[in-house]
């Protein structure tokens, strides 16, 4: 379970292609605080530690995880945002988040405001998401808010320290970004969307 809070947007230093799986390298300044089998989200994906060396340390994607998420899309030195899993005794800062991402989306706008950002992001809803006003929506991992949320679009706002300390910053028009909507959310769509086939 993660909070959608990122610690550090790393650089990829190494992809290897092993059947349908990308083991992918990061390197990072918490390596030598990770133990193997430990759970780590990647721009959002919930994904196991499988080695460590020296200041890096790899994750295997499967087939299913590279369908659904931005992760095959990524080169080395693309940096991606970590998040270690939550502690119990902690506060939670942002929302409710699994790891477990959703589907992708694609920025179609970045627009400055005088010391924020609001960058708009499109994603088919026919796969039954859904985002709502002033709800929670995670982004490459980051817990966010929605701002103007439509039928297939909707826009964050994003904050300076955010845009620095995530990969954000490297976000623009064309880029695929992952998503994972709100878990309450999505329960009651399913909830009314059972009830109205009955």
């Amino acid at each position: 379970m993660f909070s959608g809070i990122v610690e550090e947007a790393a650089p990829v230093i190494q992809l290897v292609k092993e059947k349908e799986n990308l083991n992918i390298t990061m390197e990072c300044s918490f390596t030598d605080e990770l133990k193997i089998d430990q759970s780590i989200a990647h721009n959002g994906v919930c994904l196991t530690v499988v080695k460590k060396e020296g200041k890096s340390y790899t994750v295997t994607a499967i087939k299913e995880t590279l369908e659904k998420s931005n992760l095959g899309l990524l080169t080395p030195g693309d940096k991606v945002n970590l998040e270690r899993s939550m502690r119990l005794n902690e506060r939670l800062d942002g929302h409710i988040v699994q790891g477990h991402v959703d589907q992708t989306a694609i920025c179609t706008s970045v627009e400055e405001a005088q010391g924020s950002w609001y960058y708009t992001f499109e994603y088919d809803s026919s796969k039954g998401n859904i985002t709502v006003e002033k709800g929670s929506v995670t982004v490459n991992g980051v817990s966010l808010t929605v701002v103007n949320s439509d039928v297939e679009s909707f826009q964050v706002a994003i904050i300076p320290y955010t845009y620095e300390h995530t990969n954000f910053h490297q976000i623009k028009s064309g880029t695929v970004v992952n998503l994972e909507f709100d878990i309450i959310g999505k329960y009651v769509t399913k909830i009314l969307s059972q009830q109205l086939k009955s």
